[in-house]
């Protein structure tokens, strides 16, 4: 399959939501392809511009290389003609360069390349490990800036020049100066796409620094939902976004941040809620109580 070009995937995935599809598994754990294709097709049928396979929502940080190549090669077969299909990239430098090959082969539109795997290390070394990662594939890749990868402006600057299949970063942070610094020096060299936990809380604000779009969780259980906020903050109809944050997000947010996990958690919680059957999450997560599930499903008849 001939890779989708970088400046290609940077153009579609600029131009509306993006999200990061659950990962089904059955009651044993073990990943249930039928389910997520099932999923996928569900989401590939509105309007959204790139699926993230196997991505933090998705819980890729719990599979091993062989299941997230089966869940990527998955996802690319079933909507990989309709939407982009971006895989991840995580771990060791070697272990990122070899899933972003891997990716390639799978027919994956792009790469995320997310953090390393519990080791802090100098903006010269992310400098380093981006760029050997961009150097092992033809696909565009996009950087997550976050937790022990956080990206000064400078080395944005810097990999960006280096590496001209690196199409965008990602942001997990919110620092509104490091933000604005980065979109100063580099400006649209590169799409910035919000990726805060439940984006939606500050995606409005983050507008304003160039971040024009972002992942949405909500997506896979809310995507009429979604696509409404989306364009309220395109539209930067704040009456719109506020009403939405009041009714539904905050409150959602409250039942989020009771358990740590529970960003990733509640979203398969979210799609019981609606009938979809998310199924649990693996270890070390754990799952919403069957009574929050039920004030989540109070949550979403709201805004139904």
């Amino acid at each position: 399959m001939t890779p989708m070009p970088p400046d290609a995937l940077a153009d579609r995935l600029g131009s509306g939501l993006l999200s990061f599809p659950v990962t089904h598994f059955d009651a044993d754990l073990r990943f249930d392809e039928a389910r997520y294709r099932e999923h996928l097709a569900w989401q590939a049928g509105f309007d959204v511009a790139g699926l993230f396979a196997a991505g933090g929502t998705g819980e890729g940080f719990s599979m091993t290389p062989e299941e997230v190549d089966r869940v990527v090669r998955a996802a690319v077969d079933e909507v990989g003609g309709r939407v982009p299909v971006v895989a991840p990239a995580t771990g060791a430098t070697v272990v990122s360069a070899a899933q972003a090959r891997a990716a390639q082969d799978a027919g994956a539109s792009g790469v995320l390349l997310f953090p390393p795997y519990l080791t802090e290390a100098s903006q010269r070394g992310l400098v380093e490990h981006v760029s050997a990662v961009c150097r092992a594939t033809d696909l565009g890749v996009i950087v997550y800036s976050r937790a022990n990868a956080v990206l000064t402006d400078a080395t944005v600057a810097e990999i960006a020049d280096r590496n001209p299949n690196l199409i965008g970063l990602k942001d997990g942070v919110g620092d509104i100066e490091q933000m604005t610094r980065t979109y100063a020096r580099v400006g649209d060299r590169l799409i910035y796409i919000g990726g805060l936990p439940t984006a939606e809380t500050f995606a409005l604000p983050l507008l304003q620094l160039g971040v024009n779009t972002y992942s949405s969780a909500l997506f896979n259980f809310l995507p009429e939902f979604a696509l409404r906020f989306y364009a309220a903050v395109r539209a930067q109809d704040r009456p719109a976004v506020y009403r939405m944050l009041t009714d539904f997000v905050i409150p959602y947010l409250d039942i989020r941040d009771r358990v740590r996990g529970y960003a990733v958690s509640i979203v398969k919680a979210g799609l019981t809620a609606v009938g979809r059957d998310g199924g649990r999450v693996r270890p070390p997560l754990s799952d919403l109580t069957e009574d929050e599930i039920a004030e989540l499903a109070a949550l979403v008849r709201k805004i139904a």
